[in-house]
This record gives C-alpha cells, sequence and structure tokens, in this order.
C-alpha cells in the first residue's frame, strides 16, 4: 500500500512511539495521539524532522467524544484511515487482589478496554464505509496467563483480546482485518514500574529464552506485519512477541 494513512493512540512513549517511527520510514502518512499536549507536539515536530507527513491530535481515549474526533480529524487530513493501532494502555495500579477496588478497576479498564472499545467503534465506522483497513491493538501475554499482583491487568488484557476477536468476526465481511500483539516483557516505562528495580527486571529476563527484555521497536516490527498486504489473509489472531516465554 502506498503512503497509507496510519492512527496511532497512546503514541507519545514506548511502543506506540516506536511504532510511528516504524510507519515513517515506511512512508506512512500518521495522525499520533495521545493526553498531553506538549510531548504531542514535540513527537509530531520529530517525525516531520525524520521525514514524515504526521499531525498529532490531542485525545483522552476513555472519552466517546474525544475518539470520535480523533477518527474524524484523521479523515479530514488525509481523506481515509488505513491502519490502526490502538496502544493506550496503562497498568492501573498492581497489587493483591484483597488491595483492588472499585477505583483501581476503573482507572485500568477506563483505558485499556473502553478506550480500544470506542476506538474501535470509530475505526469500523470508518473502514467499514471503505471496504478496507487493518486494525492492531496492543494487548500483553497477560492477556492469555494469569499474573500475580497484575489481575486487574490481566483482566483488562484479556477482555481486550476477546473484543479483538469479535470485531474481527464483525468486520470480515468488510474486508477489515482486526488484530492484535501481544508483548512480552518490553523495554518501556511501564515495564519499570511493573518490575520496581533494575534487580527485579534482571530476574524477568532470565525467563525469557531469548535471554533479553524485548524492545520497543521488536513489537512495532509486528505491528507493521499485521498492517502489511503481506497478512492480507490473517485477522481474529493475536500474535505474541515475547521472545519464546509463554512457549512453555
Amino acid at each position: 500500500m502506498n503512503q497509507p494513512v496510519v492512527l496511532i493512540t497512546g503514541a507519545l512513549t514506548g511502543i506506540g512511539r516506536a511504532t510511528a517511527f516504524a510507519f515513517a520510514r515506511t512512508g506512512a502518512r500518521l495522525v499520533v495521539s495521545g493526553r498531553r499536549a506538549a510531548e504531542g507536539s514535540a513527537l509530531e515536530a520529530e517525525l516531520r524532522e525524520a521525514g514524515a507527513q504526521a499531525f498529532f491530535v490531542q485525545a483522552d481515549v476513555r472519552r466517546d467524544e474525544d475518539v470520535r474526533h480523533l477518527v474524524d480529524e484523521t479523515v479530514a487530513r488525509f481523506g481515509r484511515l488505513d491502519v490502526a493501532v490502538n496502544n493506550a494502555g496503562t497498568e492501573g495500579r498492581p497489587g493483591p487482589v484483597v488491595d483492588q477496588t472499585a477505583e483501581s478497576y476503573a482507572d485500568t479498564f477506563d483505558t485499556n478496554v473502553l478506550g480500544t472499545l470506542l476506538s474501535l467503534k470509530h475505526e469500523l465506522r470508518v473502514m467499514t464505509a471503505q471496504q478496507a483497513g487493518s486494525i492492531i491493538n496492543i494487548s500483553s501475554t497477560y492477556g492469555h496467563e494469569g499474573a500475580a499482583f497484575a489481575s486487574v491487568y490481566a483482566g483488562s488484557k484479556h477482555a481486550v483480546e476477546g473484543i479483538t476477536k469479535s470485531a474481527a468476526l464483525e468486520a470480515a465481511s468488510a474486508r477489515v482485518r482486526v488484530n492484535a500483539v501481544a508483548p512480552g516483557p518490553t523495554d518501556t516505562g511501564m515495564l519499570d514500574r511493573f518490575t520496581g528495580t533494575p534487580e527485579n527486571k534482571a530476574s524477568l529476563a532470565a525467563t525469557v529464552p531469548l535471554a533479553r527484555i524485548g524492545r520497543p521497536d521488536d513489537i512495532a516490527a509486528a505491528v507493521l506485519y499485521l498492517a502489511n498486504d503481506g497478512a492480507a489473509f490473517v485477522t481474529g489472531q493475536i500474535l505474541t512477541v515475547d521472545g519464546g516465554k509463554t512457549a512453555g
């Protein structure tokens, strides 16, 4: 696809940022989104310096009107929407189940689950009318595993994977593909918050057969695969990218 129009939520840091630059290197036209205007404007400038046609649109994926505006603004600027990467997410408040509250649940599920659902809602509104498109949700290996002290986060990512498969079935007749990438431990700020110390991170790395924590670029490469025509017969799938951590 020549110069596809790509929308990325949660693009300001980590996997979202790496994915934006990966698409920029392919010549894609980009709309990047996040909640922080100053950082978003800086990312827009960096992408343009790298030669990309790129715009930042401030949006909170927990708000239906924000997501509607984000998608409509993408179409207003570029005339269509070819690829959407729903990356906005949070680890919430990790801790034992007995310490969780309605507030800690909402902190996690409103971004990870409601945010993904609202993004899909408005992206599919455009893509089904086009009769073409590819959507990639960002899940986690915790989307199909349990995790002590991360029950709410794991539950939210299980929901993302179920929503992904359901949306794929709904959208298939319109030639729109919906998949997810499930990263294992990846060197991002979220992992730092989960592990707490360099020692904990090193211990986690030792559980990965390839013997290293993944890089955001590793995840971006998987997203690009699912976005492009080489994956034209792939939909409703969860692509796990974890260095073999869950192979056993």
